[in-house]
């Protein structure tokens, strides 16, 4: 009962820490945005805009609900769901620090810990590809349809390039589990540089995963589901009030997903100077190296054009699928000579 208990209340605050930041995530795009095209971004709701979060929420919820005529209204309002729940439930198995001891009782700094996590992750990133598709489809446009269908295109082919840049991290850390592999990356080389043998062997693998993973999060340069100059918003064209929040907090729930996956896989997770003796310090570790990674994600939004359609797949399928497959082979043959 006391395991359950525990579970519960990690629940709760993970998801709640979750859901503030995303908000805020989205406020803070904007502010950085405006920063780098040399703009003001929201100062008006609250000192500095830190209300604007609150307000664009009170505008979803009051928002007129406009349905258009559908052949499957209950796809229709289910479809939102499917891209938002299986993004939510990432969380459960990203670690975000180590284990310490309260009251004489260990607490661990993670929900839970799978010894298949990072498969259990790569299962909820393609179930939500449905939740796409089924907007697409279920919205009775055209332009809503084909967004949906080049949306799947897209995501299941990155998504080869996503799978196969993290071989060469299980051959290093020997897990799939997501907590194991942060403990494989502790440590230090000569005292100095951090033992993050995954980053070190593994830059290739790094370099294709973080391209890899903004293509899956439909973000520039990589954004062609959402190209509203050709699509007129793509996939969630009909969608307004709450189901277009859904889609919206959806995506920046993957976004803040993949930068912690990418902390984990191939910077060391938790780990840094001092976090072996003081754990609540690893989390701060933690979220600065994925603040690092939602930087870069902003950055790049402020500066690169998207893509042609097909240079997107062309550079998915020519470029960084023949690299993946190399990488593959030549993290094995490292693991057959060491």
């Amino acid at each position: 009962m006391g395991l359950i208990v525990e579970a519960a209340i990690k629940i709760v605050i993970v998801f709640g820490v979750v859901l503030t930041f995303l908000a805020y995530l989205a406020l803070f795009e904007r502010k950085i945005l405006g920063w780098i095209q040399l703009r003001y971004g929201p100062n008006r709701v609250g000192p500095w805009g830190l209300l604007q979060p609150l307000a664009d929420l009170l505008k979803f919820l009051f928002k007129e609900d406009v349905r258009p005529t559908t052949p499957n209204p209950i796809l229709f309002s289910v479809a939102p769901i499917l891209s938002l729940v299986p993004a939510l439930m990432t969380y459960a198995v990203i670690p975000f620090g180590d284990r310490f001891v309260l009251f004489g009782r260990e607490i661990t700094l993670y929900i839970t810990s799978v010894n298949v996590g990072l498969l259990y992750l790569f299962a909820l990133s393609g179930l939500g590809v449905y939740g796409i598709v089924l907007a697409g489809w279920a919205s009775n446009s055209k332009y809503s349809l084909l967004g949906g269908l080049r949306s799947a295109a897209q995501m299941i082919s990155y998504e080869l390039t996503l799978t196969l840049s993290v071989v060469g991290v299980l051959i290093q850390a020997g897990s799939l589990d997501l907590v194991e592999i942060v403990r494989a990356q502790s440590g230090t080389y000569w005292g100095i540089l951090p033992k993050w043998h995954v980053f070190w062997y593994q830059p290739l693998g790094f370099l294709l995963f973080f391209i890899a993973a903004i293509a899956e999060t439909n973000r520039v340069p990589f954004d062609l589901p959402e190209a509203e100059t050709e699509l007129v918003a793509g996939y969630h064209t009909e969608y307004s009030a709450t189901k277009f929040a859904m889609f919206y907090v959806a995506e920046y729930a993957n976004i803040l997903a993949v930068s912690a996956l990418a902390t984990t896989l191939f910077l060391g997770g938790w780990n840094g100077p001092g976090a072996a003796r003081a754990p609540l310090l690893g989390v701060v570790y933690f979220a600065a190296k994925t603040a690092v990674f939602l930087f870069i994600y902003i950055w790049l939004r402020a500066t690169l054009p998207r893509f042609r359609y097909d240079q997107l797949m062309r550079f998915g399928w020519k470029v960084l699928l023949p690299l993946a497959f190399a990488n593959v082979v030549f993290s094995s043959a490292m693991a057959l000579v060491g």
